[in-house]
């Protein structure tokens, strides 16, 4: 399904609006990582197209490091997670409600044409402000199921930027574009140069690391050091002096850090991943064509993760386990059976490439915004 803001017509959509009168644009990003680095992508975009941009943040102790270097006006509205049970449920909504009241003395004062709510919490106090106040807003859904926030949110919408296909399903009789994910600006796609020969073995668990993922992998790998296989390993600050410790006293060529911003590098020389699946990563795998084993996180909300992975594995780009069935046996079955038919790596890169990962998704979502706000 096409729509006026897929990458052939992004350009011509921006180019349109960008000679008429500015937008004052809100995004509502904060929460994790996952919705403020998207969210930062986007507005860096919608800045150089002359908009003015404010940050609509939750207060997070994660937001102060990922907003570093960000020059335009923040505001913060702290925001909790959705909390269940008699009591919790009360809290979390007087929680919403002075949120909404915060949100919309600011939009009063200072109205934002249009707001941008990137999914999570954070999204509900300027979204239901905003309706409140006329102002029209749109929601981004990075995984193929739909978070509670933007379920609840999503009949009043302007649109629903999705990453996923398999999340129309979810959003039946709502305006869903495809807009894909927007990247930080340091993950580049700058070539396809000829990976390094021999096997490399990326292994990330997510900017906190995973602990199982770290004690199975790290077992398996020294299990295997016989194979020559190389491994870059992101355990996360918990992990890392003990899982270096082990690659070290196998004699395992092993890259060990708790946590790199340069991803770009470890991308482009690795033969597979071992991760998560959260919405950034199976962009960023897809950005890369990088074949991977995903190990959805047991306890995301409404298991969006599997959903995530089945999407990738359904392209032939993945394979998935789910934590509780995985061991250290299987994973060396695996890992052999991989090293010695490289032709099994090769088609799952070449799936992986066909899936045709939007490089200019932050472009196409500044659009969906501009055209969501003239309307």
């Amino acid at each position: 399904m096409t729509n006026n803001w897929t990458q052939g017509g992004s350009a011509a959509l921006v180019n349109g609006l960008i000679m008429k009168d500015k937008l004052h644009v809100a995004i509502a990003c904060g929460g994790t990582g996952g919705h403020i680095f998207p969210g930062l992508a986007t507005a860096r975009v919608l800045r150089e197209h002359g908009h003015h941009v404010t940050l609509w943040l939750a207060g997070k102790g994660v937001e102060d490091s990922a907003v570093k270097g960000w020059e335009g006006k923040i505001i913060t509205i702290p925001s909790e997670g959705f909390q269940f049970g008699a009591f919790r449920s009360v809290l979390t909504a007087l929680r919403v409600m002075s949120a909404v009241i915060r949100c919309r003395v600011i939009m009063w004062r200072h109205r934002p044409d249009v707001v941008l709510a990137m999914g999570s919490y954070a999204s509900i106090g300027p979204c239901l402000a905003a309706r409140l106040s006329g102002i029209p807003y749109i929601l981004h859904e990075a995984n193929a199921v739909p978070g509670r926030a933007v379920r609840f949110l999503s009949g009043k919408a302007r649109a629903i930027a999705i990453c996923f296909e398999e999340t129309r399903y979810h959003l039946k009789g709502r305006h869903a574009v495809s807009a894909g994910m927007p990247l930080r600006i340091e993950i580049q796609k700058t070539d396809d140069a000829v990976r390094p020969e021999g096997f490399h073995l990326l292994v990330m668990g997510g900017s906190g690391g995973a602990h199982a993922i770290n004690e199975l992998v790290s077992e398996t790998v020294c299990a295997l050091k016989e194979y020559g296989m190389r491994i870059t390993h992101l355990t996360g600050a918990a992990d890392e002096k003990e899982i270096a410790e082990r690659y070290r006293a196998a004699g395992v060529q092993a890259e060990v850090y708790a946590f790199t911003q340069d991803m770009t590098s470890l991308y482009k020389k690795a033969t597979l991943a071992i991760c998560r699946s959260g919405a950034s990563t199976c962009a960023e795998l897809g950005v890369f064509n990088l074949p991977a084993l995903l190990i959805p996180y047991p306890h995301a909300a409404s298991d969006h993760q599997t959903a995530n992975a089945r999407a990738l594995e359904k392209f032939g780009a993945a394979d998935v386990i789910q934590q509780d069935e995985i061991s250290v046996e299987w994973l060396k079955e695996y890992l052999i059976e991989l090293i010695l038919d490289p032709s099994r790596l090769e088609k799952m890169r070449l799936r992986s490439a066909a899936r045709k990962v939007p490089l200019n998704a932050a472009e196409i979502l500044a659009g969906v915004v501009e055209e969501c706000a003239r309307n």
